[in-house]
């Protein structure tokens, strides 16, 4: 008896404590783009109240691979500034974690970096981004860049040569804005700033920086939108879930990463003939019973115009769901075809598809084949 008197009072201390810890980050973290949502807001917007559906793995694949790394990217969707960057925001975020402000927080915000199906915000060439305020800070100034054409925000992750400043606001003094009554988290004000983006059409990110007044904190947020044309939607993943996300159920989970993302690809090599690509596997984030992986695919001398990807697993390894690729799986062995946005490569050419797999045990890399039409 007395011995679970004390398992249950360490249990209650331990929930304190994560309370007041996730306070203490809510209190010092305030903002984010809502329209068009960032990634991390997004998330929080979809699924915040909802973190136990099933259907995140398959209607949300990319936010629930980012919960399955960390949830606290979601439940902290205010906080993902830098602090000391002193307006060197190239030399304090390096490209290719500019999603996660240069991975603050460690692994928190890490999975957001990663390419693929984000949810994207239909908007026109010429759109209103709106930033929330939620402390009242106020801000030195905005730099709100769009991604060039021909980036691909599906298969690339983003980098500041991918980018264009297309607005550098002035100062906003704290306090100024509206007030925001839609949504009980966003107890602050916005602000809408107008930008023109001519010549996209399809996917793109749109990267904002707020630079607060209040002390050197700056945040980063990436966006997903698809302009008019180019044929960019939001593709459908074709496969079921195996795993049913167990995410801690309360307020203010604890759980955290079981491991930290790795890459570990594995070259093909590219069979012969005059259309020839190849492909690698790359393991990007693991937790108990899933795993998230990527695939790159290479088009050789010649340009082609389809590619299809198969390899077998060896520890009984299978697909949840699927981006960039239709996936059709025969027991352990795995065929992948490219879906119409991605199967023309030019020569030395390449893209990327990702899938989320459940795992119980040993999780091998397997060896891939690569067959190009």
């Amino acid at each position: 008896m007395v011995l679970r008197v004390l398992a249950l009072a360490a249990t209650v201390v331990v929930l304190v404590a994560t309370v007041l810890a996730v306070t203490r980050d809510s209190a010092s973290a305030h903002g984010s783009t809502i329209n068009p949502a960032s990634r991390n807001y997004g998330c929080w917007k979809r699924w915040g109240n909802d973190f136990q559906n099933p259907n995140m793995a398959t209607q949300d694949p990319m936010c629930w691979q980012a919960w399955q790394a960390d949830p606290s990217a979601m439940w902290n969707w205010n906080g993902l500034y830098r602090e000391g960057v002193a307006g060197d925001h190239q030399g304090h975020v390096p490209s290719g974690q500019l999603c996660s402000a240069g991975e603050t927080g460690g692994v928190r915000y890490a999975a957001l970096d990663n390419p693929g199906n984000w949810q994207a915000a239909n908007i026109s060439n010429n759109f209103n981004v709106t930033v929330h305020d939620q402390a009242l800070h106020g801000a030195d100034y905005f730099l709100i860049y769009v991604t060039r054409q021909g980036f691909n925000p599906l298969t690339q992750r983003l980098g500041w040569s991918n980018l264009e400043l297309l607005k550098e606001t002035g100062r906003y003094a704290p306090g100024a804005g509206t007030r925001e009554n839609g949504d009980p988290v966003l107890n602050g004000v916005s602000n809408s700033i107008a930008i023109s983006a001519p010549g996209r059409t399809g996917r793109h990110i749109v990267f904002v920086i707020w630079k607060a007044s209040h002390s050197d904190q700056n945040y980063y947020w990436c966006s997903d939108v698809n302009f008019p044309g180019g044929g960019g939607g939001n593709p459908t993943p074709t496969a079921t879930p195996t795993r049913t996300p167990t995410p801690t159920p309360t307020a203010t989970p604890t759980r955290t990463p079981t491991a930290t993302p790795t890459r570990t690809p594995v070259p093909t090599t590219p069979p012969g003939g005059a259309r020839s690509c190849s492909a690698t596997y790359a393991v990007t984030g693991t937790w108990n019973g899933g795993f998230q992986a990527d695939v790159r695919v290479t088009a050789g001398s010649t340009a082609i115009s389809g590619w299809t990807v198969s390899w077998t697993f060896a520890n009984g390894q299978a697909v949840s769901s699927t981006w960039g690729a239709n996936i059709a799986s025969s027991g352990s062995s795995i065929t992948a075809r490219n879906v119409d946005y991605n199967g023309s490569l030019g020569s030395g050419g390449s893209t990327t598809f990702g899938f989320v797999g459940s795992q119980s045990g040993s999780n091998a890399v397997p060896t891939l084949s690569c067959a190009a039409v």
